[in-house]
Order: structure tokens, then sequence, then C-alpha cells
């Protein structure tokens, strides 16, 4: 997990091993002892921390979700007007995919691991996260409802595929996929229905 230069506690130190882990393993590939060890504690020492995996699992997606709902609210608010808007929430989903590469696997791959409140909690957290694209997408390209949130989910499905990649360097991959996704979403008739 990312850190922005910021010392983790034990807490997130643990996240971001199971993370890497799950993201290489996943979630039944992990045991409790493998965690334990990659950040150097016993297995059981985890039980400090976390109750279970499961509750290790819901936290790490729970957590994913806010981050990426928080800081698209943030970039949306603080631009000043729809097409910048836009352009931060590409440049703010490109750059998170980007540095935790193992969280958007783990989210991809392990939804169906949470329990059914964590489960029903972090969908919640991605409607909301989509609704802010779908409106940002209605006032910026004038497109309808079913349109906006196909093409949302459509620019996820590009820019949540970087982990697969290491074809470029991180800076070149960031600007690839900021051109590829806004030229997907502005160029003029690609979002029209016809």
């Amino acid at each position: 997990m990312s850190t922005d230069g910021v010392k983790q506690s034990r807490r997130d130190q643990i996240l971001g091993a199971a993370a890497e882990l799950f993201a290489r393993h996943g979630f039944h590939g992990v045991g409790i002892d493998d965690i334990g060890a990659a950040v150097g504690i016993s297995g059981p020492a985890l039980y400090r921390h976390f109750r279970s995996k499961d509750a290790m699992l819901g936290e790490m997606l729970t957590s994913i979700s806010e981050r990426l709902l928080e800081g698209g609210l943030a970039r949306v608010s603080t631009s000043p007007d729809p097409t910048a808007a836009l352009h931060a929430l590409v440049r703010w989903h490109v750059d998170f995919a980007l540095d935790d590469p193992a969280l958007i696997t783990v989210q991809m791959r392990n939804l169906a691991n949470l329990t059914d409140p964590d489960r029903r909690r972090v969908r919640a957290l991605q409607r909301r996260y989509v609704e802010v694209w779908v409106t940002t997408l209605k006032e910026t390209v004038a497109v309808d409802e079913p349109t906006a949130r196909a093409a949302a989910h459509a620019v996820f499905g590009l820019i949540n595929s970087t982990p697969h990649s290491s074809h470029l360097d991180r800076d070149q991959m960031a600007a690839l996929l900021t051109r590829m996704a806004l030229a997907s979403l502005t160029t003029a008739g690609v979002l029209a229905t016809a």
C-alpha cells in the first residue's frame, strides 16, 4: 500500500503485506503465517491487530473504496469546471492504479471473498464513486446516464488493467493511460447514442 512518505503503522504494514500476497497468490492461497512472515512476526501475533484474515480483507477493500471516493470527491470539488474535473478524476484513478497495483488486483479478484456486511459496504462505496464519474461525464460530454455509467466502468477497466503491464515505466504508463482514457471519453461522437 502506498504511504506517500509517511511512516506506516504496524497495522498498515500488515495490510500492505497482505495485499501483495493476496494479489500474487489469491486470498485462499495465503495463510495467516504467510502474512506474519512477510512483516516479521508470527501468524498468531496478527490477531492482536485483526480478528481474522476475513477482517483484514474487509478493511483492505473498504479502505480502497473509501480512498477512491474521497479522492474523487476532492478532485471534483476543487476543479473550476466539469472538463477540469474529468481530467482530475482520470489522473486520480490512473495514479491510484499505478501506485497501488496490488490493491487494484485484490479489489478486482476478491470482492466475492468478503463477508456479506463488508461486501455491502464496499459495493455502496463503489456505487458512490461511480456516481461521481457519472455526474461529471454528464456535465462534460452531455450523455445520458446509462451511457455515462457504461463509459465510467469501461474506463475503470482500461485503467485497472495496469497491474498486468510492465512495458513502460510509471510516468510513461501514466501519460499513456491518461491520454487513452480522456480520448475515449471526450472524442467527439464516441459516446453518442445512435
